[in-house]
Formats: C-alpha cells, sequence, structure tokens
C-alpha cells in the first residue's frame, strides 16, 4: 500500500485471529461501513459471532489463500501467526502491517533490539544459552532478576522471577525444556506500570492515546486507569517515547508499549504489542476515538481520529470467576448493594461472547466512566464482585 492510497468503507477486511480483540475491531469497523472475515480454528469465535469466520487452523496455507481471497486488506488480532503464513498473505493480499514487526515482537531479544535502536531504554538485559550463563548473566545483573522465554509467553506464562542463586538449576530447567531460547532481564523496582496505545498509518501519520496506569493481579491485568495517576510531564514522555518506537520500527496500525515508572521518574519500556491491547479498552467509550477504530483507519490508511479523553475512567477486566455475578447484575440493572457509596458511575459492560468459561479467562471488560478515577476504584471495590483482585 502506498502513502497515498487507501481502502475504502465498503471494502473487506480480513482478521487472522477470531478473539475478543477482532470482534471489537470488527463491531467499530462496521460503522465505517467495512465487511469482515475471520480466519480461527474455534467454532462461533467471539469475532465469527460478528463476522463472516472461516473455520481453520492458523498453518493452514489453503485457508489463508481463502482468507486473501475475501479480503481486500488483512490484518491480525494477536502476534503467534505462522511466519510462513504471514509471507504468504503478503504475496497474495495486502497486509499493511506487514511480517517485519511480528518477526520482530514475536521475540523478546529482537523486540528489546529494536527498542534500543528508537533510542528508548529497557531494562538492563542478557541473551541465556547455558546454565553457566544464567549464573553469570545473574551474577552481573543482580538479584532479583526475572528470566523469561525469548518466544511465546503472556499474563505471566514463560517468566520465572530468580530470587535467589539456588534457584537458578530449577529456573533454567524449566524455561529451557525443548530448547527454548532465554532471557535474562533486571528486576525493575518500578512505582507504577503504564501503557501507551500509538498508531501509525502508511502514509505517516502517528497518534497517541492517553496513558493508561495499570494494575496487574497475578501477572493478569485487572484495572487500567485514565488519566494515569502520574505527574503531566511524565504522561508527555510516555506518548514521546511510543511515537518515537512506532516511528522507528515502521508501525503500521496499533503499537501497544508497556513501561515501568520508578520512584525517580524513569521510564523502561518492558513489552511491545503490534495490535488493539487490553490496556486500551478504555477508549471505547472514553475517547472521541477507540482503538479499535484507531486501528482500522490506520490499516486502511485513512485519516487518524481525534484521541481526545472525554471522561477519566476505569477499566476493569471480567474473569471467568466474575462473570456470573456480572451477568447477574447486566440483568438486574442493580450494580450497587444497599448501604453502597453512590457516586456518578456509568458502568459501560463490554462481554466477549466466548463458549467456556474458565477462572482467570478474560471473557469481558467494564469501563467505568466517572467525574474521578478514585470513584472508579472504590465502585469496583465497594461491589465485591472483584473480591481479593485488588492491586
Amino acid at each position: 500500500m502506498s502513502r497515498g492510497d487507501c481502502v475504502q468503507p465498503g471494502s473487506t477486511i480480513g482478521v487472522l485471529g477470531g478473539g475478543q480483540l477482532g470482534r471489537m475491531m470488527a463491531l467499530a469497523g462496521s460503522s465505517l461501513g467495512y465487511r469482515f472475515v475471520t480466519l480461527d480454528p474455534t467454532k462461533d469465535s467471539p469475532c465469527g459471532q460478528v463476522a463472516e469466520q472461516i473455520v481453520a487452523g492458523y498453518a493452514d496455507k489453503e485457508a489463508a489463500r481463502e482468507l486473501a481471497a475475501k479480503a481486500d486488506v488483512i490484518t491480525y488480532e494477536f502476534e503467534n501467526v505462522d511466519a510462513e503464513v504471514a509471507a504468504l498473505l503478503e504475496e497474495l493480499s495486502q497486509v499493511p502491517q506487514g511480517s517485519k514487526l511480528l518477526h520482530t515482537t514475536q521475540h523478546r531479544l529482537r523486540e528489546k533490539r529494536a527498542i534500543e535502536a528508537a533510542d528508548v531504554k529497557v531494562a538492563p538485559y542478557a541473551e541465556i544459552r547455558s546454565e553457566e550463563e544464567l549464573r553469570q548473566a545473574a551474577e552481573r545483573l543482580g538479584l532479583p532478576s526475572v528470566l523469561k522465554t525469548a518466544t511465546g509467553g503472556y499474563d505471566g506464562k514463560g517468566q520465572w522471577v530468580i530470587r535467589s542463586r539456588e534457584e537458578i538449576p530449577e529456573a533454567y530447567a524449566a524455561l529451557s525444556a525443548g530448547g527454548a531460547e532465554l532471557v535474562l532481564e533486571q528486576f525493575i523496582a518500578f512505582d507504577k506500570e503504564l501503557s501507551v496505545i500509538a498508531a501509525r498509518s502508511p502514509r505517516g501519520e502517528i497518534k497517541t492515546f492517553p496513558v493508561a496506569e495499570n494494575i496487574h493481579v497475578d501477572n493478569i491485568l485487572h484495572a487500567s486507569i485514565v488519566p494515569a495517576r502520574v505527574p503531566a510531564p511524565v504522561q508527555a514522555e510516555a506518548e514521546k517515547l511510543a511515537a518515537a518506537i512506532a516511528e522507528s520500527m515502521g508501525a503500521v496500525g496499533l503499537l501497544a508499549v508497556e513501561l515501568f515508572l520508578t520512584r525517580d521518574g524513569e521510564l523502561y519500556v518492558n513489552e511491545l504489542a503490534p495490535r488493539p491491547h487490553n490496556s486500551g479498552h478504555y477508549t471505547m467509550e472514553a475517547c472521541t476515538t477507540s482503538q479499535f477504530e484507531q486501528h482500522v483507519r490506520a490499516v486502511c490508511n485513512l485519516p487518524l481520529g481525534e484521541v481526545r479523553l472525554l471522561s477519566p475512567v476505569v477499566m476493569v477486566n471480567v474473569l471467568g470467576e466474575h462473570l456470573e455475578e456480572v451477568v447477574q447484575r447486566v440483568v438486574s440493572g442493580i450494580w450497587q448493594s444497599s448501604g453502597e457509596q453512590s457516586k456518578a458511575i456509568v458502568p459501560k459492560v463490554h462481554l466477549y461472547g466466548k463458549s467456556g468459561s474458565a477462572p482467570k479467562r478474560k471473557m469481558g471488560h467494564i469501563n467505568l466512566l466517572c467525574e474521578q478515577v478514585q470513584d472508579g476504584l472504590d465502585w469496583i471495590e465497594q461491589t465485591k464482585i472483584w473480591r481479593n483482585q485488588q492491586g
């Protein structure tokens, strides 16, 4: 796609992956007149419920050919795309995001080097190829340090926080099983976890959404708070870093940049995700343009939408263990129990239509529009739906 060309409304967007991100992308893009077709191995996938679905595995090249034949442009909603399929789709159709960004963000070492190339800091790290190298790196970087697999891993999977030398053999054996490549990162004593969603189009236009402050529980995102409770200069610097990375990497579409903020005000990039991101769900009601509409605009090379924050907001995830009570409250319309503090909170519920619920599985989210973000955090505590989930 050249800088001046665009995929006009009325065209069909192919989505590799049929999860909740694809679902919300299709719902947002349909308002602009786009049609959607998704490729996913699970019948009646969340995205497949609101778009045409090709039911096949992600490595199925014939299914990829069918997707390319039906779509005018193709995007993806997750990173673990088969490299050969990604290359095939680039030959057969328009894939504005390309495979280079995927190749980089699928591998933690490549990703860190790309971030450093943008003149942005990451935590000190070392490539690990043996237990002895791990011992030497732990001595150099200090403990605690975090051992991670270079590929795969999410929501805390594929990670081990090494707190003592005695843990090194067990940690190495556990994560190197099957020949996995490893990286050791110095543990950053952060004050807050932040994220910025940046959007970049083929024409080179870049816009960044307001900074989110994120609270994780058991390595799963629990809540995102916007505006983040950090000084304005920190917010401006975080947005600047995200835009610099998107430009340096030639990203197209969304790029989620997760950061650590230390007590002395330093920012370190932790991870990247070249797609819509859980911490950007707040944009659906709280911003003039949602992250999902912005992603569609970017991959279709339309002018990017404005990203002004309309209301303070707290996004809270609905996991499997919360779903039943959330559904009951949706049906009853009663969100506050007797005696709970009454505040001007507007809960906007998004459930993903997944067929099976399980503990720790993301089943939906709620955007709490509020006058002050503390009101939203108090609402989460007072409903008691998220018992023992406060960060």
